[in-house]
């Protein structure tokens, strides 16, 4: 009997063994992964604070945990399993829908530069498209819906990147790798940016709290830096929405057999490393950046007559078929 008792303890310890080593490597899993999508994250949250650019100090917190929680339920609840699923019954199907979000972001990313540009125009643009929106109740609503949508592409581009990157077999250890580096980059990005959007907060307390002169004169410092700082940001967060959907169009017409748009890529990012050769790494991401920032924005360019004339003429004649609510 004791010695049963003892063999069954063994068995348990060893499976024990067995399954903390299962957890250890899905926990590296997740971060190898995560790590190969850190262009995207960067991406994410460079676009995520000029969603709360205007508001009150005391909404910017609970604006962007409504974001991250949106972002959250779009990884777990929505992209989780349609990757998991696309990935075992129609992995032919993911190329066509990311280029779909692709396309998405390059609209985003060329109305936002046509309104720094042609402000009247822009609002006029905008105005048309009002009906197809789902009519928010608060402008904030109306921010958080989109900073939730945008985050659903970036966040689609993410998981499959990640997705990508797992060399695990099992159907449930690649769910808990995607759930793990999910959360995980969640968690990270939206903490950066409620530091970001507070930092202005925590210089104005540093400037009328701190008990030496440098503290305090490091607080005005952080106060008057921050406004250059959170309008560069915003630029990026444009030339980022832009440059993300141009690089899944380039990458999803490479799919495609049209290597075209690759080629020309790959072949600026060559030159910027052989010219600037003692920093040819960033040389080369950025001619791959700047190259896909031209296809996304020169994209989002054709896209934006097609929304105005196409389809939100085509959306409001299709509301109207519908019965209207008493």
């Amino acid at each position: 009997m004791a010695v049963g008792l003892i063999a069954l303890l063994d068995d348990v310890v060893s499976l024990a063994k067995v399954a903390a080593a299962s957890l250890d490597d899905i926990a590296g899993q997740a971060a190898r992964a995560g790590v190969k999508a850190a262009g995207a994250v960067i991406d994410d949250a460079a676009v995520t604070p000029s969603y709360v650019s205007g508001f009150s100090a005391d909404r910017e917190l609970p604006i962007i945990g409504r974001i991250a929680w949106g972002s959250v339920k779009n990884k777990l609840l929505f992209l989780l399993p349609a990757a998991l699923l696309l990935s075992l019954f129609l992995p032919w199907l993911i190329t066509p829908l990311l280029m779909i979000g692709g396309a998405y972001l390059c609209y985003e990313g060329a109305e936002k530069v046509f309104h720094l540009f042609a402000p009247h125009q822009a609002e006029h643009h905008e105005a048309s498209l009002e009906h197809t929106a789902l009519e928010p109740s608060s402008l904030e609503e109306q921010k958080v819906a989109g900073a939730i949508k945008t985050d659903f592409i970036l966040s689609a581009e993410i998981m499959t990147i990640i997705l990508a990157a797992i060399d695990v077999p099992d159907f449930w250890a690649r769910a808990a790798i995607l759930a793990i580096a999910g959360i995980g980059i969640t968690v990270i990005v939206y903490g950066a940016v409620a530091l970001i959007v507070k930092a202005d907060d925590i210089g104005l307390w540093l400037a009328r709290n701190a008990r030496t002169g440098a503290g305090r004169g490091f607080g005005r410092s952080i106060v008057r830096f921050m406004p250059f700082f959170m309008q560069a940001l915003s630029l990026v967060g444009t030339a980022a929405m832009t440059w993300v959907g141009g690089s899944i169009i380039a990458h999803g017409l490479y799919e495609f057999g049209v290597d075209g748009p690759e080629h020309i890529i790959e072949a600026a990012a060559h030159w910027a490393e052989l010219t600037f050769a003692p920093i040819a790494a960033v040389a080369g991401w950025f001619a791959t950046a700047l190259v896909d920032f031209v296809i996304g924005l020169g994209l989002g360019a054709l896209l934006i007559p097609v929304a105005g004339y196409v389809i939100s003429p085509a959306w409001k004649a299709l509301k109207s078929m519908l019965p209207k609510r008493a």
